[in-house]
């Protein structure tokens, strides 16, 4: 059986990702597109429109030409999306990076995605030094901001630029607009190859659902290196002519002090920041009454733990979207005008998406409505492959287009999708990727490990993190707390192991995979 979304078909959308968040910056104007909620700098549609056409200038002056890769590595800021969308209208590819990238990780992201420029933030310049061998790897590295050594070029300088706009034929269907990095299914992270055609056609699916609200004020608290983070806190409201008011981390008390000051409406979170909405005292202290809905995203949330949320917020209930990097991202989400949503869903399909839901007895028989099996999406949102890696491609998009999301769930009566468990390895740790094969593998160069596997285990409060089963070597007294802090030096924050197992052998089949479920059952 084939799930059909309910809402009409929506066109593929030829154009630039660019130029359609940004179409309606001369109808907006002097509203404000992008605050800064630390110290309240602004820009308006207008100012932003033109700084992207500046720095644009000011990248293609310096060198940046169609095709190069472009390497942002930033926390949230006001001047993220203007890098971003000048890089873009330059010709140029952005590939994300995470803030807490280590240099290691930097650096295998720079070689795998081919980045010849690095756009950063001064206080992560060493890192990007020690990435690129002082620089020596990459052409340019820029600064978004001036405090960083003088002969660095900033965005500042960028937008000083005389020079005329590029003007950079673009194939929406086929051209790069982003490379943001996801281990997929399992193994180690990849480069999503996602088109400006297959991005642009994602907001127009989701806005055939949820139509977009001008002058809405969101709070931007999740990265926008991550696809969620990016499409639907940048991308979606900017479009719609929404106030994006930018955090660059999670703090409980400057998030909800912003929330109170700009009397924001949306909330688009990860189930971390709902679990404290839902029970940390310090909320009690804020004036949250301009909340209208909270969606939550990225990683599972507990049904209970929704409803506790809207319960203290006044809410008749707080929402969930589903998707993957390799989706664009988005593929479901629960319409904010139904009065009686299902609990614990994570919605519905936006416009112009099919889904499947395929046994997991190897058969690969469809199943029907209320049956458990593997959740394959077809639509115009699958990513265009993963960048290199034609089998990891071929393995996840089978001939006829569908993606196989890795993901057990079922279709109620309504539409309404449940995830209910995954096929796949990857680990979730608040909304963060952690790919176990990376882990296993760096775990394998301790002198003391001879062998590793490593699973998510999930607590109390809901949340999965990685624990490593190790083997150790002859001889060898390692200790937890010695693994612990071995990966931690090595790894970005999130992807720190958390516990740690030992065991005489690592199960495996016959084939030498690792039996996880038998890991699990421990």
């Amino acid at each position: 059986m084939v799930f059909r979304s309910e809402y009409p078909d929506v066109p593929v959308v030829n154009q630039p990702i660019h130029d359609v968040v940004l179409a309606g910056a001369a109808r907006f104007g002097d509203a404000p597109a992008l605050v800064d909620g630390v110290t309240g700098e602004s820009l308006s549609y207008t100012q932003l429109a033109t700084a992207v056409g500046r720095v644009a200038a000011g990248l293609a002056e310096a060198g940046v030409a169609k095709g190069d890769v472009v390497a942002l590595h930033s926390p949230n800021s006001i001047a993220y999306p203007i890098a971003l969308y000048a890089a873009g209208r330059a010709g140029a590819v952005v590939t994300t990076v995470s803030s807490l990238a280590t240099a290691e990780e930097l650096a295998g992201q720079l070689r795998d995605s081919g980045a010849s420029w690095i756009i950063t933030v001064s206080a992560l310049l060493p890192v990007s030094l020690a990435a690129t061998d002082g620089g020596k790897g990459v052409r340019e590295i820029i600064l978004l901001d001036q405090d960083g050594p003088a002969d660095y070029r900033t965005l500042a300088d960028l937008r000083a630029c005389t020079a005329a706009e590029p003007q950079v034929a673009i194939d929406p269907g086929t051209d790069l607009a982003v490379l943001p990095y996801s281990s997929g299914t399992t193994g180690l992270p990849k480069g999503v190859m996602l088109t400006h055609r297959s991005i642009a056609t994602n907001l127009a699916q989701l806005d055939a659902v949820e139509p977009g609200v001008p002058g809405e004020r969101v709070i931007a608290v999740l990265p926008f290196f991550h696809i969620y983070g990016l499409v639907i806190l940048l991308h979606r409201p900017l479009q719609i002519g929404a106030t994006v008011v930018v955090l660059p981390r999670f703090d409980l008390a400057q998030f909800l002090r912003t929330i109170q000051d700009h009397r924001i409406e949306g909330l688009i979170v990860a189930p971390p920041i709902v679990l404290a909405l839902a029970k940390h005292p310090l909320v009690d202290e804020y004036d949250l009454s301009s909340i209208r809905y909270v969606r939550s995203a990225a990683a599972p949330l507990d049904a209970d733990l929704a409803a506790a949320c809207a319960a203290r917020l006044g809410l008749a209930t707080v929402q969930q979207g589903y998707g993957m990097t390799e989706l664009s991202p988005a593929t479901h989400i629960v319409p904010l005008a139904d009065p009686a949503p299902a609990p614990g869903s994570v919605g519905k399909l936006v416009a112009a998406t099919e889904l499947r839901v395929r046994s997991l007895d190897g058969g690969g028989e469809d199943l029907g409505v209320g049956e458990h099996g593997e959740i394959v999406i077809r639509g115009p949102q699958v990513m265009k492959g993963y960048l290199g890696r034609p089998a990891d491609t071929d393995t996840m998009i089978d001939p006829d287009g569908w993606l196989h999301t890795g993901d057990v769930g079922y279709v109620d009566e309504r539409g309404y999708l449940f995830i209910v468990d995954r096929v796949k390895e990857l680990i979730k740790y608040k909304g963060y990727q952690v790919a176990p094969a990376e882990l296993e593998a760096l775990l394998l160069t301790h002198p003391q490990i001879a062998d590793a596997a490593v699973i998510g285990v999930t607590g109390e409060d809901g949340t999965e993190r990685p624990k490593a089963f190790v083997v150790r070597a002859p001889g060898s007294a390692l200790t937890e707390s010695e693994v612990i802090d071995f990966v931690a030096a090595r790894v970005a924050p999130y992807k720190k192991v958390r516990a740690v197992g030992f065991l005489d052998a690592v199960p495996k089949s016959a084939s030498g995979k690792i039996l996880r479920r038998e890991l699990r059952g421990r």
